[in-house]
């Protein structure tokens, strides 16, 4: 009974692709996922703040979480609670609050398509910071990446040419302050659980908007309400699948899929709104994703491993 019962599962559709495979195809749902995200936070901006937006997107997956962490406990018998580093997790707490609140008030701004090409630079504000704040060293060839990122970021914005809106400049500081989140995530895997990130960074995000989003409250119409409840479930479902592609696959085969949250982004915002990224974006969009490729790559083999930010890191 047992054999025939491993034979079948391992004769299933999905258990017989390969690891790189599925590993590529859940970092598309990731996309995906993300992408439509981050349409109806743009979508629901016209009426609802971004404050009380940001609430629900922290609210639902944590109330689906918490059931599910306390199960693992009880099977592993592990305190999945307990935290070594309370004040480093406060810290990716605000930090991680601040990138959320200040990427959807972005999206609030500027084209989904513009914002999404804009946030491939957390890979390089990430790698700048670990060698100032972190230690880390970098050879020539990912400095010389970092200053292609920076390139096509500029690509994006053109300076000189056209006007830096005020959307696009607050597109950057969430990408630093996502990035510095990533920096003490770093930090705390050393002595953290996953579980126990996840489920800080889950609680933290949620106390530090649900008082602004109080003040900013107004009652959303039962079709508002469900889209922010989607907004929670996005987040969630693409996270997980984002976890698991980089528990499935090596991340240089992955990452490469990231870059279709832009496809997908052009996709959702022409169908939704009529916006299309121009030629330009495009560009410096490829430009700056190229750039973090080569950078992931690069930190990959010198690790010999990547840790998974867990869901909730992402926007």
């Amino acid at each position: 009974m047992d054999d025939r019962s491993d034979e079948y599962v391992e004769s299933r559709p999905w258990q017989g692709l390969s690891p790189n495979l599925r590993g590529m195809l859940l970092m598309g749902i990731f996309a995906c996922m993300v992408a439509l995200l981050h349409t109806i936070v743009r979508a629901l901006s016209s009426d609802i703040h971004p404050m009380q937006i940001a609430f629900f997107r922290t609210i639902v997956p944590l109330f689906v979480l918490v059931p599910l962490l306390v199960r693992q406990g009880q099977q592993t018998k592990k305190a999945w609670w307990r935290t070594t580093r309370p004040g480093l997790q406060f810290v990716r707490g605000i930090l991680g609050a601040a990138a959320m609140v200040t990427w959807f008030y972005t999206l609030s701004e500027i084209p989904v398509g513009d914002a999404t090409a804009l946030s491939f630079s957390v890979v390089i504000f990430a790698s700048v910071g670990a060698v100032f704040f972190l230690g880390e060293r970098m050879g020539l060839r990912r400095w010389v990446a970092i200053a292609v990122g920076i390139a096509g970021t500029l690509i994006i914005l053109r300076p000189g040419l056209q006007v830096i809106s005020w959307g696009s400049f607050i597109a950057l500081i969430s990408s630093v302050f996502w990035a510095a989140t990533l920096l003490v995530v770093k930090v705390l895997a050393r002595t953290e659980s996953s579980p126990t990130i996840v489920f800080y960074s889950s609680l933290y995000f949620t106390l530090f908007a649900a008082v602004p989003a109080v003040y900013f409250w107004v009652w959303p119409t039962v079709e508002q309400f469900l889209l922010l409840v989607t907004t929670g479930l996005l987040a969630l479902v693409g996270h997980l699948a984002m976890a698991r592609a980089m528990k499935e696959a090596e991340t240089t085969a992955i990452m490469p899929i990231d870059f279709t949250r832009l496809l997908w982004a052009a996709a959702a915002g022409y169908l939704w709104f009529g916006e299309f990224p121009d030629l330009w974006t495009w560009i410096g969009g490829a430009v700056v994703f190229g750039a973090t490729i080569y950078i992931t790559f690069r930190e990959s083999r010198a690790q010999g491993s990547v840790t998974a930010a867990g869901p909730g890191l992402s926007r």
